[in-house]
């Protein structure tokens, strides 16, 4: 039976090996630390936050989150700790509460490894706090017991681990924060929250047991989490239902809850669908043959339209995936593990070290081990089996704005009137299996800008390949991504706008130039590129006084209110500290207000800045020109292999499309 704790009580810990979920109603960042029987955190070594996740007997997650799963494993704590200590903070500098009184009281639950809570607690009470002991494991007499603490701090993480007497706490506070920040530029953003009735309706051939959240010192089950979970994102900033209005006023970046949306031609709210009747329900898949699971159907996530049942059947399927290795991982883990003990207890004695006992011994355990690697990778292959079928469904069914260039969807593409959902940037995958594409899909208007990585990233590919070959491929990356955004949007409703300061990217441009898609000739330049700076900034400042006051209608005749792309190339070569000024305000003020900004650049040639810059590569989601492992989900954490997009050698559905975009434009007279 679950104890439902409240502040201050306390409930023993029947076993060992535990979980500690925890549910906000905003990102957080969890952490943990270890204290000594005095109940001191000895340094920095002692606290397992995002930049240290994992100590020993303790994982914590990688980000932040508004939900988290800690792994906690009491056996193989150090023989000092006597407490461990559950701490949550906001995470700073995100537009995110800041405060633990604006948001959801956090939730927090101590479950064993199958998912059994032991005891819950719900944070409440808290106000200006912006860090917070949720609970405390503690060992009495040899025995450990669950502690509900509840205590903020409105003088932070740097409040919280000073009173818990670590050396140097405002230094590893910042260190944390710093940690979580650098997380957001390698993030893949979680999709909005569904109500209920929204969550993905998906056939199990089987009992899934709920699996663990990461590697590490988690479950001991081999069965893993097939892809019929359906559990649906839980993770991620609250928001309304995807099938509701929204209207956010922007005034610095983020938009303000609750803010009417602006009066006249412009409405920068972001999209949502309100439909005159209920939804459809989504297609029934075929009944199954006996000991058949059932056959997968393209849009069997509910939704208001084909398209949004198509973007949560994606999304589902990737937190299927993520959560599905997740426990294999898990498993793999926990046989070596125990391999591990079984043989430390058999050779502890003397006489088992040698012989035909010692033999025995490590025959039995490794033969242990494998059978429990071979039960999770049997689980694992069957999860991956179903996903893969169901992706076989579902790819050639996405629509042009969901779909790869090497689907025929693109052959009898029109520009549409209405802007769809969200946008492909490319392709995600998992090391367990390579041909297993989940398409990465980001929400429409873009809500942050892009970084297209022009340097030697961490994988072989780049590594190995020419500066020059590198920069070239980032640049055609970027045309193709400009190219799509242009053919989902409404006819004059979305300009390009290109800074190539030294004119180094005319050959992966000339798509753009030779189709007249382009709001002008590429900007050249110090005069060019100061230009169209100018020009931007100047529509993000009167398109932000005009919102503010709520007079849309009075904004100049020549200010195009549509949405705008600005493609950098080779930053910062060209840019003076005024441009980069602007650059910066640009990524921070601008997709509030419909100005997108698309970068190809090498952070490397940038560093003679300094540190300066680090808030706008943090700003933009990093992609690359070649295959590289460089994105986290929002669930596990797991590093995802990302495959930009390209065009099938040989194919001109590139210059088919645009060739579209300039029909559509002169039909509609723009």
């Amino acid at each position: 039976m679950t104890a439902e704790l409240v502040r201050g009580q306390n409930h023993t810990l029947p076993q060992t090996r535990l979980e500690i979920r925890i549910s906000a109603g905003s990102p957080v960042v969890a952490g943990a630390t270890l204290a000594d029987e005095s109940g001191t955190v000895r340094g920095p070594e002692w606290v397992a936050h995002p930049g240290a996740h994992r100590l020993p007997g303790l994982e914590v997650s990688r980000q932040a989150a508004a939900g988290h799963r800690l792994a906690v494993d009491l056996e193989a704590l150090p023989e000092a700790v006597h407490r461990v200590t559950v701490l949550l903070a906001l995470p700073v500098g995100t537009g995110g509460p800041a405060r633990f009184g604006a948001t959801a009281a956090p939730f927090a639950a101590v479950t064993g490894l199958d998912g059994t809570e032991i005891a819950t607690f719900t944070l409440t009470g808290l106000d200006a706090e912006t860090a917070v002991n949720a609970l405390e494991l503690y060992r009495r007499q040899g025995a450990w017991k669950v502690r509900a603490v509840g205590q903020g701090y409105a003088t932070g993480l740097a409040g919280m681990l000073t009173d818990q007497g670590l050396p140097g706490a405002a230094e590893l506070a910042a260190t944390i924060q710093e940690a979580v920040a650098r997380s957001l530029a390698r993030s893949v953003a979680p999709p909005p929250p569904r109500t209920p009735e929204a969550d993905r309706v998906r056939q199990t051939s089987g009992p899934q047991a709920p699996p663990p959240a990461s590697s590490g010192p988690t479950a001991p089950s081999a069965t893993g989490t097939g892809p019929g979970t359906g559990s649906g994102p839980g993770t991620g900033p609250a928001a309304t239902d995807p099938a509701l209005p929204t209207a956010a006023a922007p005034t610095s970046g983020t938009p303000t809850p609750g803010a009417a949306a602006p009066t006249g031609p412009i409405n920068y709210a972001h999209p949502r669908r309100r439909p005159s009747a209920p939804p459809a329900p989504p297609p029934t898949p075929e009944p199954a043959q006996p000991g058949q699971a059932p056959q997968p159907v393209a849009g069997d996530a509910t939704g208001w339209s084909m398209d949004e049942r198509l973007y949560n059947q994606i999304w589902g399927m990737f937190e299927d995936l993520a959560r599905a290795v997740a426990a294999y991982r898990s498993a793999v883990d926990f046989a070596e593990s125990r391999m591990g003990q079984e043989l430390d207890r058999a050779l502890s004695d003397p006489r088992n070290r040698i012989g035909g006992a010692g033999d025995r011994t490590r025959e039995e355990a490794r033969a242990k081990r494998d059978e429990l690697t071979a039960r999770a990778r049997e689980a694992l292959d069957r999860d991956l089996g179903q996903l893969a079928a169901e992706a076989a469904v579902v790819e050639p069914a996405l629509p042009a704005a969901y779909a790869g260039w090497d689907n025929p969807v693109w052959h009898a593409h029109r520009i549409p009137m209405e802007l769809p959902m969200a946008l492909r940037l490319g392709d995600l995958h998992l090391p367990e299996r390579a041909d297993l594409r989940i398409p990465l899909l980001v929400r429409l208007p873009l809500e942050r800008g892009i970084w297209v990585d022009s340097g030697r990233t961490a994988s072989e590919a780049a590594a190995l390949m020419d500066g020059d070959r590198l920069r070239r491929l980032a640049m055609e990356t970027a045309v193709l991504h400009a190219a799509r955004l242009l053919s989902v949007y409404p006819p004059g409703e979305f300009s390009v706008h290109v800074i190539d300061p030294a004119g180094a990217a005319a050959g992966p441009l000339a798509p753009l130039v030779d189709a007249g898609v382009l709001a002008g000739p590429p900007a050249a330049g110090a005069q060019g590129v100061a230009s169209v700076l100018a020009h931007l900034t100047r529509r993000v400042d009167l398109v932000q006084m005009a919102v503010r006051a709520g007079a849309a209608d009075s904004l100049p005749p020549d200010l195009d209110t549509g949405e705008q792309l600005l493609v950098v190339n080779d930053f910062p070569h060209g840019f003076d500290d005024r441009a980069v000024t602007q650059l910066r305000y640009l990524a921070d003020e601008g997709p509030a207000v419909g100005v997108h900004l698309l970068m190809v650049a090498d952070r490397e040639d940038a560093s003679a800045y300094g540190p300066v810059l680090d808030p706008l590569w943090r700003s933009l989601l990093r992609i690359t020109a070649v295959a590289d492992n460089h994105l986290a989900d929002p669930w596990v954490g797991h590093a995802w292999t990302y495959e930009p997009p390209v065009v099938p050698p040989g194919s001109r559905v590139l210059e088919q499309v645009l060739a579209a975009v300039t029909t559509a434009r002169r039909a509609a007279g723009r």
